[in-house]
């Protein structure tokens, strides 16, 4: 099964909780000082919020696997269209560690297609003061230069 993924940047997490838990008729799976996300079942998404970034609105799309098969399914697709793609790596980001790897659509929006090993204690890497760029992927869109989440 595969699961959207939306992380969008906001600069009041406890104003954006109340909205999209009022929103989605629930409250957030994991919430932290600077992160919230909803898994859910309907409509099938992974939807998450932070204030880990100086530009507000959407920061990434992606696809959540359930197994890294998947995930290599999702990198032999692109490959074969020529779409350049990272390879996937472990990774501790969003406070899960994963295995992930990203790609951007013409527009420059970045995608990441990743599966979800566990939960973590920090948003990314060692280091819980992490940016965003710095914890999960650190990559620019060749097309806009733009980093990644």
């Amino acid at each position: 099964m595969k699961r959207l993924h939306i992380h969008l940047a906001v600069p009041d997490l406890e104003a954006a909780i109340h909205f999209y838990s009022s929103l989605f008729g629930a409250a957030p799976d994991k919430t932290k000082g600077d992160y919230a996300k909803w898994q859910l079942s309907d409509p099938l998404v992974n939807f998450a919020i932070s204030t880990r970034s100086e530009h507000y609105g959407l920061d990434h799309l992606g696809i959540q696997v359930e197994e890294e098969v998947e995930l290599e399914q999702i990198q032999t697709r692109l490959g074969a269209a020529g779409i350049e793609n990272g390879e996937a790596n472990a990774t501790t980001c969003c406070y899960a560690e994963s295995v992930k790897s990203w790609s951007f659509d013409p527009a420059g929006i970045p995608w990441e297609s990743f599966v979800t090993m566990a939960d973590a204690e920090v948003y990314g890497a060692d280091n819980p003061q992490a940016s965003r760029t710095d914890a999960c992927c650190g990559t620019e869109s060749p097309a806009t230069s733009r980093r990644c989440c």
